[in-house]
């Protein structure tokens, strides 16, 4: 190609398939510079009067050099001017600020910092001037603008909450895992690394940041303040029920503590004077990596060990589940506290922790019972045998459907026993597990038993826990 952008004398009228720009005519850096005359300009120190006009410098070699600019009056006279000489009248009527003369190499470096709109005015009329006569460049430039556009999205920049898991299916479909994670442990290894992806990303002093927890007791909501920091200290702190279950060591040491999950996570803070700092993420993490390490190495019995919560007791593959959804909720609350976004947890994943919930939920009714919260049972039947039951409804992301029995929780829910429906859509009704909105402020679709509906309701909240 030559320096004014043309292939040979080959026409290249069209860019794209449409005529975008007149035919090409000589490059600007096709001239030759030497031979057009050049303005002299005026001396330093003042400006040059308006009407003035300077003197047009001489060629070498020239004996007989004549005046560019004629006398005042010589303008009345027709013969005043010499007709021999137009090239010399043509260079003393151009402009003095016409566009600045650049090479064709000059020119095509500009035309990124141009699509940028990152060129001074002088370099942007002398780029578009030149995209006028040179079709490649013009060409490049249009490419160029298309590619600016992309850099400008309104797009969420957050990945995929899915993409780490298609990450690993691409790589383990290549060579397989040679010991796999259980399937039944896989939501706490993505709510914990999707978990840990937010804790790297905050600075230094949000690790600080107030979060209140939310819970739901004694009929009635409950909150506490602690700090990021706090909440990971909390979740590594309940972790350890799973830990001691697996046989490895406790994160709150030693010493002898008590079972329950809020005493202690009252002991972990009680012992973290001062507050904890970002120092916590570390062990956390680790213990998160140990504990899904030492399930995949356990063997197939192992998901049915029993991980004992103080009051109650559920086995080690509803245990992880019940920390993945655990993670989730507090990984929300920090969110929130950090004003970062953070989506739910994959349809999948969501699915088993709606589904948990809902096994739990004739125990917790079976309960709440017990203490005169509930209303009495009205037909009982024998362990095994459908029951009266209220359909619960889950819409939208990880729904689906469950009978709960109501008045015993050794029955089985049925569809043909059900005297009351339920319709919440997937998050909220987590959100009512969380205890984080109340069961008179769910959202909820109902028909049927109101008294039973009440009861599935309350029994829900009363499910969560600090």
């Amino acid at each position: 190609m030559n320096g004014g952008g043309r292939e040979g004398d080959r026409r290249d009228d069209e860019v794209r398939g449409a005529r975008r720009i007149p035919g090409p005519r000589g490059a600007v850096d096709d001239l030759d510079l030497e031979a057009v005359p050049r303005p002299v300009l005026p001396p330093p120190g003042g400006n040059a009067p308006d009407e003035a006009v300077p003197e047009q410098g001489a060629p070498e070699g020239d004996g007989d050099v004549r005046d560019a600019v004629p006398e005042a009056g010589a303008a009345d006279e027709p013969d005043a001017v010499d007709e021999s000489e137009p090239a010399m009248t043509s260079a003393t009527s151009a402009p003095s600020t016409a566009t600045p003369v650049l090479s064709h190499q000059v020119l095509k470096a500009l035309l990124g910092a141009w699509a940028l709109s990152a060129c001074s005015a002088e370099e942007t009329a002398a780029v578009e001037d030149h995209l006028t006569v040179c079709a490649p460049c013009a060409d490049e430039a249009l490419r160029l603008r298309d590619a600016v556009g992309l850099l400008h999205t309104d797009g969420s920049l957050d990945l995929d909450p899915t993409l780490r898991t298609r990450v690993m299916d691409g790589c383990l479909g290549r060579r397989p895992a040679r010991i796999p994670v259980p399937d039944w442990a896989t939501p706490y290894d993505a709510e914990t690394a999707r978990l840990d992806a937010l804790l790297r990303d905050i600075g230094d002093s949000e690790w600080h940041a107030p979060v209140r927890l939310q819970w739901f007791e004694d009929e009635r909501p409950v909150t506490r303040r602690t700090t990021v920091a706090g909440v990971i200290g909390h979740l590594m702190a309940v972790d350890g029920l799973v830990s001691a279950a697996l046989g490895l060591d406790d994160p709150l040491g030693r010493v002898e503590v008590p079972l329950s999950p809020a005493r202690r996570t009252e002991t972990y803070w009680a012992a973290t004077r001062p507050p904890a700092t970002r120092a916590v993420r570390e062990p956390w993490r680790d213990l998160t990596h140990e504990l899904i390490r030492t399930a995949s190495l356990a063997g197939r019995n192992v998901a049915e060990r029993s991980v004992s919560y103080g009051d109650f007791a559920l086995p080690l593959q509803d245990a992880l589940l019940d920390r993945a959804f655990e993670c989730w909720v507090h990984g929300t609350d920090i969110a929130e506290a950090v004003d970062y976004p953070y989506k739910p947890p994959s349809a999948a994943h969501l699915h088993r922790m709606i589904d948990l919930a809902a096994r739990l939920l004739p125990a917790a009714l079976a309960g709440r019972r017990s203490a005169g919260l509930a209303g009495p049972a009205k037909e009982l039947v024998a362990p095994g045998e459908p029951g009266r039951s209220v359909h619960l409804e889950v819409e939208g992301h990880g729904g689906g459907d469950w009978y709960i029995p109501l008045d015993s929780p050794a029955a089985v829910g049925s569809p043909r026993r059900a005297v009351a429906q339920v319709a919440l859509d997937g998050v909220e009704f987590c959100r009512l597990v969380a205890g984080h909105i109340s069961p008179v402020e769910a959202a909820a679709g109902q028909e049927g038993d109101r008294e039973a509906i009440r009861d599935v309701l309350f029994a829900s909240a009363s499910l969560s826990r600090l």
